[in-house]
């Protein structure tokens, strides 16, 4: 869990266009500026815990997210599109019914723990792709570093704030232009996610319901109908044979 701020109890939340929870009001605006200041929804940070976890292989401690983060729990609605968020004491690694959301503490953003966070996954990140890909050379932090900070930047000129999530994703699912991971084909947010423990339901129209007394009536009319029929065939050979015995 992020360093202790007795003063950052709350927060307001809406839902930005791009799907994105945006920060609107804080208890502590004194050291928060909530200017463009993105937080991280449960589903969001269940996708970058399990993005993570392939980074402890190659030397990544998890502790550095409890550190990176202040965590939030739902408190009630705050109007249309806005949500009031309460400090929870509760450990983001151990969220498994996924409720919390994210604030990562960006007070010191050049040497603060986000700050130490964002640059453990590039390099632990480097460092995974350096072993699962065959480069001519080493992929370096640098190269990483700059193309990101390019599409950052494109961004800003666009009049666009980067939320934390888009921040963190574009480290975490980096691959160089012209490569690609076998392991991660098909795992990437949206794409390709299976869906398990679907119950087979039995369709309606094959479900064979059980005949009883009651429901044989239909048959009775039409064996009926047929006696009918066979009377009025006798009837009308009987009316034949007069008519010849006339003649």
């Amino acid at each position: 869990m992020a360093a202790n701020n007795n003063k950052l109890e709350w927060c307001i939340v809406r839902l930005g266009e791009d799907m994105n929870w945006w920060v609107m009001e804080v208890s502590d605006p004194i050291r928060w500026d909530v200017d463009g200041l993105g937080i991280i929804d449960p589903r969001q940070m269940a996708y970058i815990l399990e993005q993570c976890e392939a980074l402890r292989e190659y030397g990544f401690d998890s502790d550095v997210i409890e550190e990176a983060f202040f965590s939030f729990a739902i408190e009630r609605e705050a109007g249309e599109g806005k949500v009031r968020l309460n400090r929870s004491r509760d450990s983001l690694l151990e969220d498994d019914e996924v409720t919390l959301f994210a604030l990562p503490d960006v007070v010191d953003e050049e040497k603060g723990p986000y700050a130490d966070f964002i640059d453990q996954i590039t390099r632990h990140r480097v460092k995974m792709l350096n072993d699962l890909i065959d480069f001519d050379q080493n992929l370096t932090v640098d190269e990483l570093e700059e193309e990101i900070r390019e599409r950052q930047n494109q961004e800003y000129l666009e009049g666009r704030a980067v939320h934390p999530f888009s921040e963190i994703t574009a480290i975490l699912d980096y691959v160089p232009e012209g490569y690609e991971l076998e392991d991660e084909e098909g795992s990437k947010r949206g794409e390709g996610d299976d869906i398990d423990d679907i119950p087979d339901f039995e369709d309606e129209n094959d479900e064979k319901i059980e005949e009883d007394e009651t429901m044989r009536w239909d048959d009775d009319d039409d064996d009926d109908d047929n006696d009918d029929d066979d009377f009025d065939d006798e009837d009308s050979d009987e009316d034949e044979d007069d008519d010849d015995d006339r003649h």
